[in-house]
């Protein structure tokens, strides 16, 4: 089983922390339509001939496609690719773009899974990240969905903000809880490079939160979902059982995966592969048959880090006895040695034959999963 990504990179206007590629000019939307389905002719055996267990709109913002562009690439993919019948179809959406008249339309196409934008409850929030909705929105655009028989809906948060205070992130999460959906994403606001948001630091207009804060944010996180039954299943992601996203989830453990569209990634357990981020450059590699691409081929050294970094983000971890059957004895013994003094602070737990983060290990992931990278 493999997934399909399709990078819808649309957005009516860029939020301030945004870092994904985006266009606002939606006079290229026909055109892009044409090479997404000329580049799944041109990329058809990238997967083999594995079936499509997810496919994912993401962006930009996919909501900002409508019914008939939906129909014309829904088309083009259950015609060149074979499609699991029990298949994950998520789209992307922001909640002002999801009217009463949108989410009927939804019943036209496949999708059973809905991931929103939402953010912030906060009005202040969501002003401060340049978003188009408001508070009401997001909570219509979530009983819109479920009016439409969608009720796998996500929604992402952002935390960390500038002067944000542990009162107001636990009063976002109270506010998710009431929406009653099976699937919460949230992340630590993050000043990339080159967005609107790294400028304003840059330029000492706003703070960045204290360490100290993040962390409390982060605790308040996982205690608050975890005593509303969601499992915590990836570092930044929480499911009630049976809800866990099957799409992203495909992303770390290593499953096939083909990426479509400006910017979009993919990878087949060889090489990885992305597509130029330039909307202009991409449709015009399409159009000439020879798409504008890099490719990396991977060495065991860097699929053996991938295996590390992508298991201890999960609640699954690391299978030892996959280890050394894919990479052999002499990586297997390295990421043993690696593992111990995280083994011995209680950081790492070892049990069945599988490595995972602790309850205390998961708050400083990203140094104990660099410590076990083959370098």
């Amino acid at each position: 089983m493999a997934g399909l990504y399709i990078h819808v990179p649309f957005c009516a206007k860029r939020c301030l922390y945004c870092d994904f590629y985006s266009n606002t000019e939606m006079k290229y939307k026909e055109p892009y339509i044409d090479a997404i389905i000329q580049e799944m002719e041109l990329r058809k055996n990238y997967l083999g001939d594995e079936s499509l267990e997810t496919i994912y709109f993401g962006g930009g913002t996919p909501s900002q496609l409508q019914a008939a562009d939906f129909s014309r690439i829904f088309e083009a993919i259950y015609r060149i690719f074979p499609v699991d019948t029990s298949a994950e179809i998520t789209l992307e959406a922001n909640p002002d773009d999801m009217t009463a008249e949108y989410a009927a339309n939804l019943r036209l196409f496949p999708f059973n899974r809905i991931s929103m934008g939402v953010q912030s409850f906060k009005e202040a929030d969501l002003r401060f990240l340049n978003r188009r909705h408001s508070r009401e929105q997001a909570f219509q655009a979530v009983e819109r969905c479920k009016d439409n028989d969608i009720h796998n809906i996500s929604i992402d948060l952002i935390y960390g903000l500038p002067g944000q205070t542990e009162k107001e992130w636990e009063s976002n999460l109270r506010d998710a809880l009431r929406l009653d959906i099976p699937h919460i994403s949230a992340y630590h606001l993050i000043y990339e490079e080159g967005t609107t948001l790294y400028r304003l630091m840059q330029a000492e207009k706003i703070i960045p939160v204290e360490d100290e804060l993040s962390v409390s944010f982060f605790s308040t996180l996982i205690y608050i979902l975890a005593d509303a039954g969601y499992l915590h299943y990836e570092i930044s992601n929480f499911a009630r059982p049976g809800f866990i996203s099957r799409h992203n989830s495909a992303y770390w453990t290593g499953k096939k995966y083909l990426g479509l569209g400006p910017a979009a990634h993919s990878y087949n357990g060889t090489n990885r592969q992305w597509n130029i981020s330039s909307l202009p450059h991409y449709l015009k590699g399409i159009s000439e048959n020879q798409p504008d691409t890099e490719k990396e081929e991977l060495d065991i050294n860097t699929r053996y880090n991938d295996f590390i970094i992508t298991g201890l983000r999960t609640m699954w971890g690391v299978k030892l006895s996959d280890l050394k059957k894919l990479f052999g004895e002499k990586k297997f013994a390295y990421c043993l040695e690696m593992a111990s003094p995280h083994l011995t602070q209680g950081l790492l737990s070892l049990e069945n034959d599988t490595l995972k983060l602790s309850k205390q290990g998961i708050f400083i992931s990203d140094s104990i999963m660099s410590d076990l990278l083959y370098v």
